[in-house]
């Protein structure tokens, strides 16, 4: 079998300055990156436009199935264009206020931040590097004096711990790049700050207004989400484990143990599940990546991540390719190592299709009483595949299907290779033959291997997954 079949888990990569020229595209996909993140927070809406024609065109050159994520802001409070960086130092007073032009007064984008704040309340900035105390509130502006010093940049990230700010979870420019994501076919969108299934249907009905129907990727960075989470999976598309804010709303210490809870409800839920966030920051600036970052890759993998994301690292790092082959090192040690293993004790969900829940669990099921090397997947719009995907099968599940938007969709999906082929038939002599020179000449296979068969019936494709056969190559 192909090399490229030998990595399962899934990787992002986020599109910035050092890698938005197509060679540099071309590289993150044969690094091993399987989906691109357009950071909307950084940005224009041209820029991002460029990048994604970037990638459409570098992708179709070279036969590449790779998804598009449209990240929205959000409610995301940052502090506004400075004319230069500020050194906030341990002990000293500061001002914030509402986009202030003032001198000595620091510009924040948030309109409210005046009101969420009290005496005694902690406002935190640059993921919590540098931290300050409220000390008074008067005429719109906030007076801080600095707990925690260190040098502030432009557009950097301010929380509020342990308030929730009265911003809607879908901002006008999110509502922007909704549009702008519908109308470039991006395959989904990031959700940022859900706090509660509401947030969810809110962007989810934005999207249908427009008559799409794009994914929504739900990132929980919020006490409140942890709080919500089973009802939060229950209406997303797939689940970001956001750690930056999440890290700075609760606290570092919690961050692993709502990262192993979410992870659990989404395989519950059977919902793809990312982990993101300084997975391997150092490589920003280093070749290589410390102990630490190696091991926590490893350990959201064996958690049972479905893919793990790069930010800094790819957008602005001096080692961009090095740190994605990292990453698609790692996961193939894992993947290959006798900890990593998962009952698949699937649990039929009442709310789901019973037939393709059962079918997908029988699959899955005789891949060791035939030997078989592979899944074949044939569907229309990706759904038996993602469940097959969920159960994390021993062998790679290869999906055909006659939609070029769901082979792309299915790059997020754990140990799923999508391949586009408009062989919606019913399955006969002459297909077979078709079949079997596409497992031997495209995977890897051999005359005289087996694999398990999922599709519909009588036509191959467009009808619901209903049959499993068990398939010799060439006979």
């Amino acid at each position: 079998m192909n090399s490229k079949f030998k990595k399962r888990t899934k990787i992002i990569a986020t599109i910035g300055p050092s890698v938005d020229s197509e060679g540099k595209i071309k590289k993150l996909l044969e690094a091993g990156v399987n989906v691109f993140r357009l950071n909307t927070s950084h940005g224009t809406m041209q820029d991002h436009l460029e990048k994604f024609k970037t990638i459409r065109k570098v992708c179709k050159e070279n036969d590449y199935n790779a998804a598009i994520i449209i990240d929205l802001q959000g409610p995301k409070i940052r502090v506004g264009s400075l004319e230069k960086d500020i050194e906030l130092r341990t002990g000293e007073k500061a001002i914030f206020a509402h986009n202030s032009t003032e001198k000595n007064v620091i510009p924040v984008d948030y309109e409210g931040i005046a009101n969420d704040v009290v005496k005694g309340s902690k406002i935190l900035l640059d993921d919590g590097k540098i931290q300050a105390l409220v000390e008074d509130v008067k005429n719109d502006k906030v007076y801080v004096k600095i707990t925690n010093g260190g040098m502030l940049k432009s557009r950097k990230g301010l929380n509020i711990p342990g308030t929730t700010n009265s911003l809607s979870a879908v901002t006008k420019k999110d509502i922007d790049f909704i549009k702008f994501a519908v109308e470039n076919k991006a395959d989904y969108i990031a959700l940022s700050f859900v706090r509660q299934k509401e947030d969810v249907l809110l962007a989810k009905k934005y999207i249908n207004d427009l008559k799409a129907d794009i994914p929504v990727i739900s990132k929980l960075e919020k006490p409140q989400a942890i709080e919500n989470l089973e009802s939060i999976v229950s209406v997303s598309d797939c689940i970001m484990v956001a750690r930056g804010d999440l890290g700075i709303e609760l606290s570092p210490v919690e961050v692993p143990i709502c990262q192993k809870k979410i992870i659990e409800e989404c395989n519950k839920q059977k919902k793809p599940v990312i982990v993101a966030t300084q997975m391997l920051e150092s490589m920003i600036n280093e070749p290589i990546p410390t102990r630490a970052e190696s091991s926590d890759v490893a350990n959201a993998i064996l958690d049972g991540a479905d893919a793990v994301m790069l930010s800094g690292e790819t957008s602005v790092g001096k080692f961009a390719i090095q740190a994605v082959e990292t990453m698609a090192k790692i996961a193939k040690t894992v993947e290959n190592s006798k900890f990593y293993k998962f009952d698949n004790d699937f649990k039929i969900s009442e709310e789901m299709a019973i037939t393709r829940q059962a079918i997908a669990f029988g699959a899955d099921k005789m891949l060791k009483y035939v030997n078989a090397k592979a899944l074949l997947s044939f569907s229309h719009f990706g759904y038996s595949t993602r469940l097959m995907s969920k159960l994390k099968p021993s062998v790679p599940i290869i999906m055909i299907s006659d939609l070029k938007e769901t082979c792309r969709k299915m790059a997020l999906c754990w140990g799923v290779y999508s391949f586009y082929k408009m062989w919606d038939d019913v399955l006969k002599a002459e297909l077979l033959i078709n079949i079997d020179n596409f497992l031997i000449n495209e995977i890897g296979l051999k005359k005289g291997d087996y694999v398990i068969i999922t599709g519909s019936a009588p036509k191959l494709i467009s009808g619901r997954t209903n049959f499993i056969r068990v398939h010799k190559i060439g006979t």
